[in-house]
This record gives C-alpha cells, sequence and structure tokens, in this order.
C-alpha cells in the first residue's frame, strides 16, 4: 500500500522504516521526542566518541525488528490491516500492540540512560514511601507510568485509547507480563528485537565489531511453535550457529565495552554524583517524575542528559559542592573525562565462573567484596575529604545463556519450554528443545559460563595514597 512520505523514516541500519498513523502520533509526543536527547550508551561516549547516538533511533529500530519477527512467525498482518486505524481485528490489535510497546520499551529511560538509573532505585523514594506499591523507581516502572496516566491530548494514554489500543496491554507488554509468551519472548528474551538492535546499533557507532551478527538470516529462522496452552518463540536448528554468533556477540560486548573500567568508572561517578543530588534535592526526584509526567509534559521532556550535565556543572561553579570536595572533584572528572583511576588487583579480575557452582562462586564474590572494602578503609584512615573511592561491583553476571539448573532454581514452572527469556530451537520433526540442551550446539557447552568482573575506581590523589601503602601497583 501506498504510505505518506511523512509516515517513513530512514535508518542507518535498515534503510526506510515504514509508521503507521499511531506511531507518528506516539513519535510527535514530548515524551518520546525527548529520548533524542538520551544517549544509548551513557557515558561510553567519553571512550567511543561516535557513540553519540540516542534512545530514539533505537526504540524505532526495536520496532522495526519487532515487525520482522512477526512477519518470520507468520503472525503480522497485511500492511494494509497495519497501516488501517480502523482495522481493530484481534490479530491487527496482536501486531499493533507487539510493533508499539517495542517502540515504547525505553520510554522511561533516565537521563545517560541506565547510568543514573541506579542512583534513583538505590535512593528508591517512592519504593520505600508508605501506603506504596513497593515497585523499584526504575524506568520500567516509570514507563509503564507514562503509559497509563498520561490521559490527555497528546499524552500517550489518550493517543492509544484513540486507536483502539489499550493502554495496560501496552504496559504489560513492556513489562514482559503479557499473557501471550510468545510476546513476552519477542520484547524480553535472550534474542529479543531490543537486543538484536543494540548490538548492531551500538557497533556502528562505535566503530567497533564485537556486535556483528546476521540479522536477516536470523530473521529468516524464527519461528512460531506450540507447547501445551501456548505459543512460544523458537528459532530453526538451521539458524543454530547465527544464534551463537548473537549470544556470543553479545558477551563480548558487555565483557570487553559495557564493563570495561575505561568507560563503567564515568558510569559509577555520574551514579555516585547523581545519588548526592537526590539527596540534597539538585535533581528532580522519582515524585517529581511522575508528577511531571501527569501534568507538565513539556517540563518532563527536559528530563534529559543536558538536564543532568548542566545541573552537575551549575553546582561545581555556584559552591554548593564546596563542603563535598570528594563530589566536587567526581563533578569535574565527569565534566572533563578526567582524573579517575581503575585499581587493578587480582581480587578485581575479570574472571569466568560456572552459574551453578554457588558456593565456588560465593568465595570469588567475597573476595572481590572484601579488596574493596580494604581499599575504602585506608582511604577512610588516612586520606583527606578530596579522596575517594567508588567500588563497581555488578550485581548481574554476563552469561551466553542461562543454564537449566538455574532456570528451574528461578522459577516454578514445571515446563521450562514456557520460561520467557531462554533461547529455544525447533527442529522439522516438531521437537523443541532449550538452546542449552541442544548436543551439538558449542553453547550448551558454555551455558553453565559467566563472566565476573569486578571494578574499584578512585581519585588520583587517592591512588597515590594506596600506592604508597602497598594497596595499589602503578602499571607501566
Amino acid at each position: 500500500m501506498d504510505v505518506v512520505k511523512s509516515n517513513i523514516v530512514f535508518d542507518p541500519l535498515y534503510g526506510f522504516i515504514n509508521l503507521t498513523p499511531l506511531e507518528v502520533e506516539i513519535i510527535h509526543s514530548p515524551f518520546f521526542q525527548r529520548l533524542r536527547w538520551i544517549k544509548q550508551l551513557g557515558f561510553s561516549c567519553y571512550v567511543f566518541h561516535g557513540a553519540e547516538h540516542s534512545r530514539y533511533g533505537h526504540s524505532i529500530g526495536v520496532m522495526h525488528n519487532a515487525h520482522h519477527i512477526l512477519k518470520s512467525c507468520g503472525r503480522a498482518v497485511s500492511d494494509e490491516e497495519l497501516h488501517d486505524p480502523k482495522c481493530l481485528t484481534k490479530e491487527a490489535i496482536y501486531h499493533k500492540a507487539i510493533r508499539v510497546s517495542a517502540l515504547l520499551h525505553d520510554i522511561g529511560t533516565f537521563c545517560f540512560s541506565h547510568t543514573t538509573e541506579m542512583a534513583y532505585i538505590r535512593f528508591g523514594e517512592t519504593t520505600n514511601k508508605r501506603g506504596g506499591k513497593g515497585l523499584k523507581d526504575d524506568h520500567e516502572n516509570l514507563g509503564s507510568f507514562i503509559i497509563k496516566n498520561t490521559n490527555y491530548e497528546g499524552g500517550l494514554t489518550y493517543i492509544l485509547e484513540k486507536y483502539g489500543i489499550d493502554p495496560q496491554e501496552v504496559s504489560d507488554l513492556v513489562k514482559g507480563v503479557h499473557p501471550s509468551v510468545m510476546a513476552n519472548q519477542i520484547l524480553h528474551s535472550e534474542i529479543d528485537c531490543d537486543r538484536m538492535d543494540y548490538l548492531l546499533r551500538d557497533a556502528h557507532y562505535t566503530g567497533l565489531k564485537y556486535g556483528a551478527y546476521d540479522r536477516d538470516y536470523l530473521l529468516h529462522h524464527f519461528k512460531s511453535m506450540r507447547v501445551g496452552d501456548h505459543d512460544i518463540l523458537t528459532i530453526k536448528h538451521n539458524a543454530l550457529h547465527c544464534v551463537e554468533d548473537f549470544l556470543n556477540a553479545r558477551f563480548a560486548w558487555y565483557s570487553q565495552v559495557i564493563r570495561s573500567p575505561r568507560g563503567a568508572r564515568y558510569d559509577a561517578i555520574a551514579e555516585r554524583v547523581c545519588f548526592h543530588f537526590l539527596e540534597k534535592g539538585y535533581v528532580y526526584r522519582y515524585s517529581d517524575l511522575l508528577d511531571m509526567i501527569s501534568k507538565e509534559p513539556m517540563k518532563f521532556f527536559g528530563f534529559n542528559d543536558s538536564y543532568f550535565m548542566n545541573t552537575v556543572h551549575a553546582k561545581y561553579i555556584d559552591g554548593s559542592l564546596d563542603n563535598v570536595p570528594d563530589i566536587k572533584d567526581m563533578a569535574k572528572t565527569l565534566l572533563l573525562k578526567t582524573g579517575a583511576v581503575s585499581i587493578k588487583a587480582d581480587e578485581l579480575k575479570q574472571v569466568l565462573l560456572n552459574q551453578d557452582d554457588i558456593s565456588g562462586n560465593e568465595k570469588v564474590f567475597k573476595k572481590a567484596h572484601n579488596k574493596a572494602k580494604q581499599i575504602e578503609a585506608v582511604i577512610q584512615e588516612k586520606g583527606s575529604s578530596a579522596d575517594w573511592v567508588l567500588p563497581d561491583i555488578p550485581s548481574k553476571m554476563i552469561i551466553f545463556v542461562k543454564s537449566p539448573k538455574a532456570i528451574a532454581k528461578d522459577n516454578n514452572m514445571s515446563n521450562l519450554l514456557l520460561e520467557r527469556d531462554p533461547v529455544k530451537i525447533s527442529y522439522q520433526n516438531g521437537d523443541v528443545k532449550l538452546l542449552a540442551d541442544v548436543e551439538n550446539s558449542i553453547i550448551s557447552k558454555l551455558s553453565r559460563s559467566m563472566s565476573y568482573t569486578p571494578n574499584v575506581f578512585c581519585s588520583n590523589s587517592a591512588f597515590e595514597l594506596l600506592v604508597k601503602e602497598g594497596i595499589a601497583t602503578r602499571i607501566p
């Protein structure tokens, strides 16, 4: 069918992407346009200066991938039905809801993406509020709030209802708790529309090749299968090695880029500075964001990377940080990309662990935590108020796929094929297996492996003291 030119965008990865009238209205809302001003990779641009791309382009790319997964599975409606606002059959609503949920999956993103979000989660203003629901102050719950609580002209609730799409259904899809197992898999699994986009997009803009995989070949081999009363998303066995390439690319990406101390130091510093600003009321708190979303969408539009960096700069020069010299030094480091050191030690090395070796892993975790405490204790005892140390101990491990034992431990589901996250491989005879159980898969041999990458960062002055005390070693 013919599509109005204004309903077509050109993407650097995928070429022309057609948008429905519903999606065009959403994209031109203040909530979605805000994503233009939030960097996809946080402070990774301090290491890879090409990484200036935003959540805006990523979100459109995720929607595009969701659409093609549906087409591959035979669950997509025709272009005429998709682009017709009056077509509200069960199949059309399913297709439209998944596309728009993919488009909105990051609508609640914080400044510099996940970087400052961790400060909001730790601060937990509304999470710990009496009478509250106890939900995390994170981007998923903030996004769900935007989707369900903006029933005014230009608001997402208003737009969705205008086109016959239930905001609650979109919220459930965004949070991965929809009744359709397959829909949840498309949006939230070890190979989903989100990961399919960011691996290629981040590789493109950083100039690295870690995220490379054969997207077209992978898309061609998605298949819907029936397990019990549910349709599930599988990948045909023919594409086994393509699946392995994808998972290897993601493993390498997180190990070598996201958790690399070269860039992770600035994310850790930004999180610490943001937490201090939340304590002092220098930046919007979570309740402020909820109020703006409900009443002042154009004010919420300004909650972006520029807002955070302008606040850091303003507080640095107006004297607000003079009585907290450690935070002031972190702020300067953040503004000028200078002054942070990554401490090297045997206990802080990146190591590969076995997911199922609980007791052995605990020993490794304990050594890293104890080393971080030792470093902090030295600085607290002998350092000045300007010296600072930031332990950056990961709460989640980097894995190829979750081991079947770990899946069973975390879930009460009797049939693991209905579990949302793990990759499922289908065969021509109708069999379906978890990837970790496929005999001729390299990943099945690595499925229990996970990467543990602890970091501890400190100021230059703190590092000099640690070297003097024999706690840290200067690397030539």
